[in-house]
């Protein structure tokens, strides 16, 4: 009996003791620190009691405290440099094989945001364990771990290769936008059109689902839009109205981030603009830290209304922080601060200097092709007589890796520098033209290589410049002749663009657009319809079964008039009048006070250059719709506007213009039978106006017609030509316009008269003028190289071409 009851107490002691100590007190311990030292304080006390757990809740602890910290006050450096960091690096090498497939990525993960270096042992064997494992992770492991290797730049490996191909297998087991998104933005590089397809509708359907409030699941999957260069608009449209949903809880580092992806897309959206610009105000007395403040500057800047960008104290506390944290930015803040600086006019030299000094000390030691084009391209817009030495070994060096984006950059900027650079004029073999010759073999190498439209079509679609016109314009033309045939529904609003921005008239390559635009209609977003119409509106080309393609364009996009960006709508409507159509439901949307105020509230947050764009084409719209549908009952409100833009008007005439009207005086028997520069109803400006009577004679004006020409070409007249009250035409006169055309008026490529010089004869004849044109290319002829050449040129033109 009492070995019986011996053995129960001993028992229960043993029972008493194991429930006691089954509690993990170095886990306790570690689950109640506050900061850093207090974890190296337990790992110091209990180095022989850490167990591979304790090692990884270490870690993350570690991590975790440095993440609620802003990035200027983190310590990373001091506890990467802790003899128990250390102590937490042996013991996590030694205890791998232990850890459980989570913790072996977590741990991965923890180190790597604690910057331990990539060729580290710990980091390589983490990597190598977690391969070993890879076939049995959770999906949610499996996305960790994908952030793991593009951290260490392994996107393009074996390895990602292996993660892409078990996604594009295990793609449906994946039900949460949290897990998914990260993956997409992962192995973006790797992704086949079809997986990319499938990743954006699998990414559609989990975002429906997804908690609202957790919007960088949105903001991953615009940046997986951006980086797979393919704009899927209607999921960016309900990855916009997610993030609209949440910009007041956003912070400058996400609408930072978020700016950043919509401008590099070049999408832009009203309502989110707007909220975005409301949001920065409210944080501009918050924003302490320096690199806090930057991102706000940098993203205010641009969107800030009048008031904001020219109020001196915004200025001088982004020059007080600029100057004081100079050393601790990175390549990228000092880029995009210079260039926010000269976009607002900043006129602190001291500022300058600085960034000056910051960016080529950047430059010198930068091994990136993209990086260095940055640079150069922000240095080139500096003060400076010539590039230093170090700026051209830079991009010597670079050029062979460079796409063609950067290479036109470096054209630019080399012209730049020529102009710069007085001895360049007495060297034609100097370091410049070294530098353009590689350019330009480069270019064409590059431009030849490629088999894919697509490739073709990002790479160039932002060119520009003398150099890309002379060097590169007409060969990408022949180059997209040969990939006609991967034109698709997909790419035509790109070609659009880019045949619209280069005024480029190529029939082969409009036509295609039409006829894949009209086959694949219900294929394509509502908004894209104004990209693939413009260059048929700008370039005046009717395609096989034009009326065909423009009705189904319209018929698609009117239903969704409304949801249309308000500029976006006026830039449509503006288009569509060029080519003389003028659907009602897209004018009565755009001439009601609450689209306008609307309109208003947009372009205050445009650069100063697109405002008055946007505003110039809205008074072109309002002339277009009173003259050409009266029935519409729209009022013509531009009166006051027009009269500003006239006396802002630097009024100059070219050479070609001063001596037609010269010559006007002598074919028509006086210079007071032809008026110049005259202003008509709705502020058309006619270059010569002049009026035959009934048998062809001239009449002349009543007043003298006195012009004034000063040595820059400014011309001055006098009130009686300025204003718009005619002379009352006797009965069977005709009043004659006459217009001088420019290269502007044509096709960069052919004598194919374009859109908008089309519609200006169309109103000047509305408006009882017979408009007679005289197009560059015929006036500055061979043919016609002498002054009586001229005259009679000028004497057909009149008496001939009237009837």
């Amino acid at each position: 009996m009492f070995r019986l009851r011996s053995f129960r107490a001993c028992c229960s002691r043993r029972l008493f003791h194991s429930g006691a100590v089954s509690r993990d007190q170095v886990l306790d311990q570690l689950q109640t620190c506050s900061a850093e030292d207090q974890v190296f304080d337990v790992v110091g006390r209990n180095k022989a009691k850490l167990s591979a757990s304790h090692v990884s809740y270490a870690i993350g602890q570690l991590w975790k405290f440095q993440r609620e910290r802003p990035h200027m006050l983190r310590t990373i450096e001091q506890v990467r440099n802790h003899p128990q960091f250390l102590t937490l690096q042996v013991l996590a090498e030694n205890k791998i094989s232990l850890m459980d497939d989570a913790s072996v990525v977590d741990m991965l993960y923890g180190v790597l945001r604690l910057q331990v270096e990539h060729h580290d042992s710990l980091v390589q064997q983490l990597v190598t364990e977690a391969w070993n494992r890879l076939e049995r992770f959770q999906m949610a492991t499996l996305s960790k771990f994908a952030v793991c290797l593009s951290d260490q730049f392994l996107q393009h490996s074996p390895l990602m290769g292996q993660i892409t191909q078990i996604v594009s297998q295990r793609l449906d087991s994946i039900q949460d936008a949290r897990v998914l998104t990260p993956l997409m933005n992962s192995m973006f590089v790797l992704v086949s059109p079809q997986l990319r397809d499938a990743l954006f509708k699998k990414a559609d359907f989990l975002l429906a689902k997804a908690n609202p409030l957790h919007f960088n699941n949105p903001r991953r999957v615009v940046q997986f839009i951006r980086n797979v260069k393919q704009i899927h608009r209607p999921l960016l449209e309900k990855c916009n109205q997610l993030l609209l949903q949440n910009v007041p809880r956003m912070d400058v580092e996400h609408i930072s981030i978020i700016l950043g992806l919509y401008h590099s897309m070049q999408y832009n959206n009203c309502d989110f603009r707007l909220a975005v610009r409301q949001r920065l105000m409210e944080l501009v007395d918050t924003s302490t830290d320096p690199a806090t403040f930057t991102k706000l500057f940098a993203s205010l800047g641009p969107i800030a209304g009048q008031g904001v960008r020219e109020g001196s104290v915004f200025f001088d506390r982004m020059a007080a922080v600029l100057l004081k944290n100079l050393e601790t930015y990175r390549a990228v803040e000092i880029t995009r601060i210079t260039q926010y600086l000269i976009l607002l006019h900043c006129q602190n030299p001291e500022i300058f200097s600085r960034l000056k000094a910051k960016l080529l000390n950047y430059l010198q030691g930068s091994v990136y092709p993209y990086e260095v084009t940055m640079l150069t391209r922000v240095l080139s817009v500096l003060p400076s007589p010539r590039p230093d030495e170090a700026v051209l070994s830079r991009v010597n060096a670079v050029i062979p890796q460079c796409n063609l984006n950067d290479l036109n950059t470096y054209a630019m900027v080399v012209a730049k520098w020529i102009r710069n650079d007085p001895s360049y004029r007495h060297n034609t073999s100097s370091k410049y033209v070294r530098l353009l010759q590689t350019l330009n073999r480069c270019s064409r190498e590059r431009l030849h290589s490629f088999e894919s439209l697509d490739v073709v079509l990002e790479e160039v679609k932002c060119l520009s410049g003398e150099w890309f016109d002379e060097m590169l314009l007409e060969e990408s033309m022949v180059t997209m002749q040969k990939l006609i045939d991967q034109i698709s529904w997909t790419n035509v609003h790109e070609l659009g663009v880019y045949l619209t921005r280069t005024n480029y008239f190529c029939a082969a390559l409009m036509d295609r657009i039409a006829s894949v635009t009209i086959e694949n209609i219900d294929k394509i977003h509502y908004s894209a319809t104004y990209s693939i119409m413009l260059p048929f509106a700008v370039l005046n080309y009717d395609p096989p079964k034009a009326e065909e393609f423009l009705d189904v364009c319209i018929r698609h996009f009117t239903p969704y008039i409304s949801s249309f960006d308000p500029h976006l709508l006026v830039l449509l409507a503006y288009a569509l009048a060029l080519a003389d159509y003028f659907p009602e439901e897209v004018v009565r949307e755009i001439f009601n006070v609450d689209f306008l105020a609307k309109l208003d509230a947009q372009l205050e947050t445009f650069p100063d250059g697109l405002n008055m764009r946007i505003r110039l084409r809205l008074m072109e719209l309002n002339r277009a719709v009173c003259l050409e549908c009266p029935e519409f009952q729209v009022p013509w409100f531009h009166e006051r506007y027009c009269k500003q833009l006239q006396k802002r008007a630097n009024s100059s005439i070219s050479p070609a213009q001063q001596q037609i009207h010269k010559m006007l005086g002598d074919v028509l028997g006086g210079m007071n039978c032809a008026k110049v520069g005259v202003l008509t109803p709705y502020f058309y400006t006619v270059d010569f106006e002049l009026v035959l009577d009934r048998h062809l004679h001239p009449v002349p004006y009543s007043e003298p017609i006195q012009l004034q020409i000063s040595e820059n070409g400014n011309v001055h007249w006098q009130s009686g030509s300025t204003d718009r009250e005619r002379m009352e035409l006797p009965p069977g006169a005709r009043r004659i316009a006459l217009e001088f055309l420019d290269s502007k008026s044509f096709c960069k490529n052919s004598w194919h008269m374009k859109g908008e010089a089309m519609m200006k004869k169309r109103h000047l004849e509305m408006l009882g003028y017979h408009v007679l044109q005289i197009p560059h290319f015929e006036w500055n002829s061979m043919e016609l190289s002498s002054e009586d050449a001229w005259k009679e040129y000028l004497r057909k033109k009149i008496f001939s071409e009237v009837p």
